[in-house]
């Protein structure tokens, strides 16, 4: 008998004793379990922690392409889910699966719920996140763009482009930090300016490992490089933590033949035609003197 099959028959006798279980991981692989019973429980490798203040609000499901949605609610714990970590969006698109568990027999389960966070709100040492379901990914745009500029991530699947090959990233320690978004490094003149605008900062250490600015500007000068992110880092970065610098594309072709070398892989269309293509009319003369046409 199956999981569910053994859940039904429970349900069937009229008096149960059911829990709701949660299960959530972060997209940096960290997974966390959470249950409203008043034990903990166990399956599939992970523990579902009671106690844990997290209550859920009335699952809505539905057939065809609406977006089934649900809401967990819960107090912040410095065991499980913190401020802290909710400041600096590492529970942003965490996946969440919901099931519903005879608690004396964890094996009768049934999922009843499979997601992602959307939209978390965090206030008076609570949080509230609200819960998308799969039909969620059917409203996001399908198919190519037809643009001037790339279309792909420099480094994803679709680009190709392996960014440890060599002169492409390096790694270092943080050596000044202003305001969470301004680095500042002595030396790496072996780069050329402004070869890491557009690109990635990625923390490998320290309170924000993990986290990932993209970068504004990129200059070098008298022998110290700034590096400026679009905005700051939403966990504590001090010296001495260590990043990962990885260069920028701008998405144009130019860049991608002769920064990269990936041309075959260029996802955009240089050859469409621009606005003033719209208004241009058969002339016999390339002569443009401004002057009248009649």
């Amino acid at each position: 008998m199956s999981g569910a099959e053994a859940l039904d028959a429970h349900l069937a006798e009229g008096a149960t004793g059911v829990a709701r279980c949660w299960k959530l991981i972060r997209r940096d692989g960290v997974c966390f379990g959470f249950t409203d019973h008043d034990e903990a429980l166990a399956f599939d490798g992970v523990t579902f922690k009671a106690e844990s203040g997290l209550t859920a609000a009335a699952l809505s499901q539905t057939t065809g392409l609406s977006v089934d949605n649900t809401e967990a609610v819960g107090a912040l714990s410095d065991a499980a889910i913190t401020e802290a970590d909710i400041e600096a969006g590492r529970f942003d698109g965490a996946w969440v699966e919901a099931w519903l568990v005879k608690w004396d027999a964890p094996e009768a389960r049934v999922l009843q719920f499979r997601g992602s966070i959307g939209e978390l709100v965090r206030q008076n040492g609570a949080f509230s996140a609200e819960l998308r379901g799969l039909a969620e990914a059917m409203n996001q745009p399908q198919g190519r763009v037809y643009q001037k500029s790339c279309t792909a991530i420099l480094g994803d699947g679709v680009c190709g482009f392996d960014l440890d090959t060599a002169g492409y990233s390096t790694e270092r320690p943080v050596e000044v930090i202003e305001e969470a978004r301004v680095f500042l490094f002595e030396g790496l003149d072996t780069f050329e300016p402004r070869w890491f605008e557009k690109g990635r900062v990625r923390v490998l250490s320290g309170a924000a490992e993990g986290l990932v600015g993209m970068v504004k500007n990129d200059r070098f000068s008298e022998g110290v490089r700034r590096v400026e992110l679009w905005e700051p880092l939403r966990a504590a970065i001090v010296a001495g933590d260590m990043v990962r610098l990885e260069a920028g594309c701008d998405k144009r072709m130019e860049t991608c033949r002769l920064k990269f070398d990936n041309l075959l892989n260029f996802r955009g269309f240089p050859d469409i035609p621009g606005e003033d293509w719209l208004i241009s009319v058969p002339a016999r003369t390339t002569t443009r003197n401004g002057q009248s046409r009649r």
